[in-house]
């Protein structure tokens, strides 16, 4: 890992922007977070790129333009530019797959005369492929253990490579509530203009609205985002506290951040697709995400009978993932997925199992060989009042939407 060989090829494509550019790092809620900027700066009439990853079912899902994806045509055009700089260079570096196509969508970006551009980072921060342009105004949304292998086993050194995004002068976000130091010392190190959720920023909400304030700028009456989530107002907040720190470049008003709030949308993020039974779709793969769904799930009207879609990488903390939804389903469905990192369905029944979840009439656990065939299952076996939630890896959530998605056809 490193940023020398994707920053030669990048000087050979001569890449730079005019654009505003937001870099949004954190553990959980950087999609929701770049889709609320992107949505509300799409409202203000701003012309917008978003580069977001990984993609649910296709690749192009990585590259939106004004709130479109993007062509295939428009993507091979910036692959061809991107291979021909980089075997321009004197022995030509390796690209990763990440690495390769961030710089495409990125050239995409540049040749597409913008007002704003908003890079999500895939893993950690520091050293990661986006990490290599500086950016306007860096946010980072929560910090929790995950990628441990990679970015360190405390939250301490987690959030050291999450503030690598940060740069000198430059407004750093911070919406974890309890930020560990090592972020906020790296902040101060490098002097960045550092905000901090409950001291530069802060919101309050009952039932109906919600109201923002920070650094002498306030906004009440704001109707809660559309995506669903307890943890959605932490997002949001973070999102209007980086839109009033580059104000002087992009301003924004209280009717387009309340537009913005109102039309964004996020597939597979605490996302209820409509009908009977209710089927919630989240890409909940650690910790901290699968907290947040049990709390979303608890905070649902009642069902009956809660079936679960799971599948989940062999590297993650699966016992981390599985506990906090122990008490909330009685029937798991288990799954395979496509691919070597995953861990098998039977190996997630063994967790299941130790534990403590106990099987009887009404609760089981059932093993498959694809999220589609599990989530087949899942519907035979729902009544209307029930519930199925379909959870972590992307994997999963793109199987049973593929599977949807062929079924309507």
């Amino acid at each position: 890992m490193g940023l020398e060989r994707i920053t030669r090829v990048k000087e050979a494509l001569q890449l730079n922007f005019q654009a505003v550019v937001f870099t949004v790092g954190g553990t959980n809620g950087k999609g929701s977070t770049c889709a609320l900027l992107e949505s509300i700066l799409l409202a203000a009439s701003y012309k917008v790129g978003c580069h977001t990853s990984p993609h649910l079912l296709s690749f192009n899902e990585r590259a939106r333009v004004n709130g479109e994806i993007v062509s295939d045509a428009l993507l091979l055009e910036h692959f061809k530019a991107v291979e021909m700089a980089r075997t321009s260079l004197p022995n030509p570096p390796t690209l990763t797959y990440f690495e390769f196509t961030t710089l495409a969508i990125m050239h995409l970006f540049a040749k597409a005369d913008l007002d704003a551009v908003i890079l999500e980072v895939g893993l950690g921060g520091r050293l990661d492929a986006v990490n290599m342009i500086d950016t306007d105004c860096a946010i980072v949304t929560s910090i929790d253990l995950d990628h441990m292998e990679y970015l360190g086993n405390t939250r301490e050194k987690i959030a050291f490579e999450k503030a690598g995004i940060f740069r000198t002068d430059t407004p750093a976000i911070c919406a974890d509530p309890v930020p560990p130091q090592s972020l906020i010392d790296h902040a101060g190190s490098i002097g960045a203009d550092l905000w901090l959720m409950g001291k530069d920023y802060n919101f309050q909400g009952d039932k109906q609205q919600w109201g923002w304030a920070g650094r002498g700028k306030r906004f009440s009456g704001l109707g809660y985002p559309a995506l669903r989530g307890a943890n959605q107002l932490l997002n949001a907040s973070a999102v209007i506290a980086a839109l009033i720190a580059v104000r002087g470049r992009l301003p924004v008003g209280a009717q387009e951040i309340r537009n913005g709030m109102a039309w964004v949308e996020l597939p597979g993020r605490f996302q209820v697709l409509p009908g009977q039974p209710t089927i919630i779709l989240d890409v909940a793969h650690n910790p901290h995400a699968s907290a947040a769904l049990a709390q979303n799930l608890e905070n649902m009207a009642y069902h009956p009978y809660t079936i679960a879609v799971f599948g989940a990488m062999a590297d993650k903390d699966i016992d981390g993932v599985l506990k906090p939804m122990m008490d909330k389903i009685d029937f798991w469905y288990l799954c395979d997925l496509p691919t070597p990192r995953a861990a098998s369905a039977e190996s997630l029944a063994a967790r299941l199992r130790s534990l403590g979840f106990k099987e009887g009439a009404d609760s089981g656990i059932e093993v498959f060989s694809s999220p589609a065939l599990a989530y087949e299952s899942a519907l035979k076996k729902a009544g209307e009042g029930d519930r199925i939630s379909v959870f972590g890896s992307f994997y999963t959530v793109a199987g049973v939407l593929a599977y949807r998605n062929a079924k309507a056809h």
